[in-house]
């Protein structure tokens, strides 16, 4: 099944689809779709964005994305490690209008309500062996294993993946402008990136632009930028040791380290030689 830009086509008489991917890198195009997702993370690791929000997962995480919440995943390639990712994509109404209201699933009423803003797990010996049976099973026993793999994410300790949803669907010109303006900062925020660049890339004016993206993310494009770039200055906090606060700094794309204090203690609330610290324990 080929993931299209914010739309995912649905297999003749399918409720529930399973997909593996296994590639260098996930698909890295900021797209929507109907169904939710529900995907484990076999190998991998890097940078997920979810609305407004950037995350970072890695290998043993369980991500759940809601209908319809625009997401985008930018796989870590420095390693050459292959990126390995079964999921599961399902509707709401996917089994029967009402289905999931009946009173013998009214335990899996949480899941549904954190699909919302999305939500990440550490995936246990169990849920992990949930998502390998997958494969080789029929179609009935994975809707089975659908509903207990759903039971286990109901009752495990959750990490919002999002914080802010926009309201309305993207439309599919939407869809390719925010698509641009994602995958240019994402291979580009470590470069100094510029209003009229940017604005450039998702043509429009300057003006224009700053109130597009305001609306849709509930943020500044550049406190957006800021805060992809304070994701990758903590990563290589916690996996660096060799290099300096400053060189850090640098490689994240930001001109000076009194900046890049301020912009990594307004987005983590604590400073990065504390944040080096504080994991090492």
């Amino acid at each position: 099944m080929k993931v299209l830009p914010f739309k995912i086509p649905k297999p003749e008489h399918h409720a529930l689809i399973y997909q593996e991917d296994s590639e260098l890198v996930f698909y890295d195009k900021f797209h929507q779709h109907e169904e939710i997702q529900v995907s484990y993370i076999k190998e991998g690791e890097g940078t997920l964005i979810v609305g407004d929000t950037i995350n970072y997962y890695k290998k043993g995480d369980v991500l759940v994305i809601g209908s319809n919440l625009p997401h985008v995943f930018k796989s870590d390639i420095s390693n050459n490690t292959k990126s390995h990712m079964l999921t599961l994509f399902f509707t709401i109404d996917a089994f029967g209008d009402g289905f999931f209201d009946l009173e013998e699933l009214k335990e899996l009423n949480s899941f549904f309500k954190r699909t919302e803003n999305g939500f990440k797990v550490s995936a246990n010996d169990k849920l992990i062996d949930f998502f390998y049976e997958l494969k080789p099973n029929s179609k009935l026993q994975r809707f089975i294993i659908l509903l207990e793999i759903l039971k286990l994410l109901s009752k495990s300790k959750k990490k919002p993946l999002s914080s802010f949803i926009y309201e309305k669907q993207y439309t599919d010109i939407e869809g390719k402008r925010m698509s641009s303006v994602m995958e240019y900062t994402m291979n580009n925020y470590y470069n100094n990136i510029s209003l009229d660049t940017i604005a450039t890339v998702a043509a429009m004016t300057k003006n224009a632009f700053c109130k597009y993206f305001k609306k849709r993310t509930n943020k500044t494009y550049f406190r957006f930028l800021n805060e992809l770039r304070v994701e990758n200055a903590s990563k290589l906090l916690l996996i660096n040791n060799d290099l300096s606060i400053a060189e850090i700094a640098d490689k994240s794309g930001f001109n000076n380290i009194s900046n890049f204090n301020r912009q990594f203690k307004s987005v983590k609330l604590i400073a990065p030689s504390e944040y080096r610290k504080l994991k090492a324990i």
